[in-house]
C-alpha cells in the first residue's frame, strides 16, 4: 500500500507510491493513471471515455459579443454519459435527455431534434372531442368525461353539452381553450339560455372530417359556425379567433346578441366560397341604445364584445390581447417600448427610470437605458460571467466600481490582477471540463 503522505497529498485517490502518482479529480474509486480518460468510474460524467465535471454545454459565452453562443460540439447528459444526440425516444430538456417535458414546457422539434423549451403562455395540449378517439363512444360532454377537458387550448372534434352539468363547470374546464378543429361545423346549442357566459376563445376555425354524432336541430352542412336561437348570450367574444379557413357563418335567431353587426366576416374567411348568415338578432340600434357598442379604443374593424380587450385591432396600441391609449414609456411599475403599435416590456435587466425618461428603447438587455445590476459590454446582465464555459476555456469576469464587467487575470476568478485575486487555479481546476 501506499504511504499516508501520498494518500493525503492525492485526497485519497493515487496509482503509484509517489506524490505525483495522484488520480485526476473526477475520478471516482481509483484509477490507473493521472489522466481524466485514466478513471476507473467518473464522479460526474463520462465524455467519451474521460471523466468530466459537465457535459459540453449548449451554449457558450462569447467574449466578442458578450453573448451566449450555440455550442456546435455540446453533448447532452444521458444518465452518467455525455451524448452527441438523445435516444430517440427521449427529447432535450436544456442539456439533459429525458423522456417528457415537464409540464411548463412544451415540445417542439428544431432542425430534427425534439426539445423543451417554456411556455409563453398555457402549455398547449390537444384533446379529443365528442366522438372521436378516446371519446368515440360519448354522446355529450356530460359529468363523467368533463375532467377530460381540463386544460385543453385545442378540440379535435366536436363538443355538445348536455343541460346536467352546471354552465359554470363547464366553462371552467375550457378556459384555455384556443382552438377548435371542427368536425363538419361548430355549434353552440349546448349555451344554456339561462348561463350568462359567453363562448369560450377561439384562435382558428378548421373543418375535419364529418362527425357521426350532431345536434338533431343541425340540418344544414358545411357550416363552421352556428349560433342558433341563444336568447342568454348578448356577445360571441371570440377574441382569439383571427380566421375561419372552411366553412359558412350562420348567426341567427338570437335575441339578446350583439356586436355582431361590427365584424367583417368575410376578412375572417380563406376560401372564395364561403359565406355567412347573419339575421334576426338584437338590433344594432337597440344594441346601441344600451350601450352595447365597442370599446373606444377599438378601431374601425369592429369587435366581438365589450371592453377594450374584445376589439378586432386596436386603435391606438396594444398590449397583450388589450387596446390600450398609450404604451408606458415613462411612467408604471412596468415600464414599455413600443414596436409599432404594440406596447412590449422593457427587459428584467433594465432598470426602471425614475423621472419622465425612457428605462428602454427596444429589446432585450442591449437596449436599456441603464442596467438594473451589472453591464457585460453592450448587455445589462444579473451579475458578471463567473465560470461561464467559452470555446476553449471558462470566462471570468469581475466588476468595476461603476458595475461594469472586465476580465479577470488568466490565472484568477475575481479581481483584476494577480495581486487582487481573490480565488485562483484551484476554482479554475475544479470547473476544468473537457472541450472537444
Amino acid at each position: 500500500w501506499f504511504g499516508e503522505s501520498v494518500i493525503q497529498q492525492c485526497d485519497g485517490r493515487c496509482f503509484g507510491p509517489y506524490v505525483s502518482d495522484c488520480c485526476h479529480r473526477e475520478c471516482a474509486g481509483g484509477c490507473y493513471g493521472p489522466k481524466d480518460t485514466d478513471c476507473f468510474a467518473c464522479t460526474n460524467f463520462n465524455d467519451s471515455g474521460a471523466c468530466v465535471t459537465q457535459c459540453p454545454q449548449p451554449f457558450v459565452y462569447n467574449p466578442t459579443s458578450f453573448q451566449l453562443e450555440h455550442n456546435p460540439r455540446a453533448k447532452y447528459t444521458y444518465g452518467a454519459f455525455c451524448v452527441k444526440k438523445c435516444p430517440h425516444n427521449f427529447v432535450v430538456d436544456h442539456s439533459s435527455c429525458v423522456r417528457a417535458c415537464p409540464s411548463n414546457k412544451m415540445e417542439v422539434e428544431e432542425n430534427r431534434i425534439k426539445m423543451c423549451i417554456p411556455c409563453t403562455d398555457i402549455c398547449p395540449k390537444a384533446c379529443d372531442g365528442i366522438g372521436t378517439a378516446s371519446l368515440q363512444a360519448a354522446q355529450t360532454v356530460d359529468s363523467s368525461n368533463i375532467d377530460k377537458f381540463v386544460n385543453c387550448t385545442k378540440i379535435n372534434g366536436n363538443l355538445l353539452k348536455t343541460f346536467n352539468i352546471h354552465p359554470s363547470i363547464f366553462y371552467q374546464a375550457l378556459s384555455n381553450l384556443s382552438e377548435f378543429t371542427f368536425p363538419s361545423f361548430l355549434s353552440f346549442p349546448f349555451l344554456s339560455p339561462s348561463c350568462p357566459c359567453s363562448t369560450p376563445p377561439l384562435s382558428s376555425a378548421r373543418p375535419a372530417l364529418p362527425s357521426s354524432h350532431l345536434h338533431p336541430f343541425l340540418p344544414l352542412s358545411g357550416i363552421s359556425l352556428l349560433v342558433l336561437k341563444q336568447q342568454g348570450i348578448s356577445s360571441l367574444q371570440f377574441q382569439s379567433l383571427r380566421e375561419i379557413s372552411a366553412g359558412n357563418v350562420h348567426i341567427t335567431e338570437n335575441s339578446q346578441l350583439c356586436y355582431y353587426n361590427t365584424v367583417n366576416w368575410t376578412r375572417l374567411f380563406r376560401a372564395a366560397n364561403q359565406n355567412f348568415l347573419v339575421r334576426d338578432n338584437r338590433s344594432p340600434q337597440e344594441s346601441a341604445k344600451e350601450r352595447m357598442v365597442c370599446d373606444a379604443l377599438c378601431s374601425d374593424a369592429g369587435c366581438w364584445g365589450p371592453g377594450p380587450d374584445q376589439c378586432m385591432s386596436c386603435r391606438y396600441f396594444s398590449r397583450g390581447r388589450t387596446c390600450v391609449d398609450t404604451c408606458n414609456l415613462y411612467e408604471g411599475d412596468i415600464r414599455e417600448y413600443a414596436n409599432g403599435s404594440v406596447c412590449v416590456e422593457c427587459d428584467a435587466q433594465c432598470e426602471r427610470a425614475d423621472d419622465e425618461s425612457l428605462t428602454c428603447h427596444g429589446p432585450g438587455p442591449d437596449h436599456c437605458v441603464k442596467c438594473l445590476h451589472f453591464k457585460d459590454g453592450p448587455n445589462c446582465v444579473e451579475k458578471c460571467p463567473d465560470g461561464l464555459q467559452g470555446a476553449n476555456s471558462f470566462i471570468f469576469k469581475y466588476a468595476e466600481i461603476n458595475n461594469e464587467c472586465h476580465p479577470c487575470h488568466a490565472n484568477c476568478t475575481q479581481g483584476p490582477g494577480v495581486r487582487l485575486c481573490r480565488f485562483g487555479m484551484d476554482k479554475i481546476e475544479n470547473l476544468k471540463t473537457r472541450v472537444d
